[in-house]
């Protein structure tokens, strides 16, 4: 069954709202899990049940709303930040057992998505199937990206600000490759910026919440969350605004 595209257009500002996202899912779900001692366990259930409602608010819509895509987008940020550290640390998996498993878990619904619908979308999602599919991939893939985060900035040592460089970096080019190279399908492309918004989300809260002793600003969990969602609502309503008003053709 059809419906309206439920999905925003990928457009610049649409990169800007999603590492907003990614920075507050980090932000957010340490908040939870640490600053209220509620552990990665019972933070990642209360993370899932914020998914669950804002996703039937999503799935039973018709259209487009931007509160409500963006709600699910941050609860699948929340989720994958206590999710990604309760794997990593409670279960004991590791940085680099837990994003290998979750990459190769990315890359297996992709081609399930491919097989099954025949193609992989981003910008125009209009059948139920393909909308599991979308946010099946973006919960698993900001899982990931947690795990990718903290592996660089941990494990290989690079700490926050230089992980957010390199994931920064490692971003501008595929966009470049976007750009400049047409014959890499641009679901791929779209896909591969979407993991890698969220390890550079993921080390920006980092270093604005860590402490000093641990490369980061110390500026507070929750304080910081409540000024990045001010900052979405902000960056969502100018996207929107954006996108009702396009520029007239020359």
């Amino acid at each position: 069954m059809g419906f309206a595209s439920k999905v925003p257009p990928v457009v610049v500002m649409f990169w800007v709202v999603k590492i907003l996202a990614t920075t507050v899912g980090e932000t957010g779900g340490d908040a939870l899990s640490m600053t209220l001692n509620l552990g990665y366990a019972v933070a990642t259930f209360v993370f899932l049940a914020f998914f669950a409602f804002t996703l039937a608010i999503q799935v039973a819509a018709k259209r487009y709303h931007p509160a409500a895509y963006w709600a699910v987008v941050v609860a699948t940020t929340t989720v994958g930040t206590t999710m990604s550290d309760y794997m990593d640390r409670t279960a004991g998996l590791g940085y680099v057992w837990s994003s290998a498993i979750l990459f190769c878990t990315v890359l297996a619904i992709l081609f399930a998505w491919r097989r099954v619908v025949g193609r992989i979308r981003f910008e125009d999602i209009t059948t139920r199937r393909e909308e599991i599919f979308y946010w099946v991939t973006i919960l698993v893939s900001n899982t990931l990206g947690t795990a990718l985060g903290d592996f660089v900035a941990t494990t290989l040592g690079m700490g926050f600000e230089r992980g957010a460089l390199v994931f920064g970096a490692l971003l501008a080019l595929v966009a470049a490759a976007h750009s400049w190279q047409r014959r890499i399908p641009g679901a791929w492309l779209f896909w591969a910026a979407y993991v890698l918004t969220r390890p550079l989300g993921a080390t920006l809260g980092d270093t604005l919440t860590k402490s000093h002793g641990e490369g980061g600003l110390a500026l507070g969990r929750f304080v910081s969350s409540f000024a990045i969602i001010a900052a979405m609502a902000v960056a969502i309503v100018a996207m929107t605004r954006l996108s009702s008003n396009p520029r007239p053709a020359r």
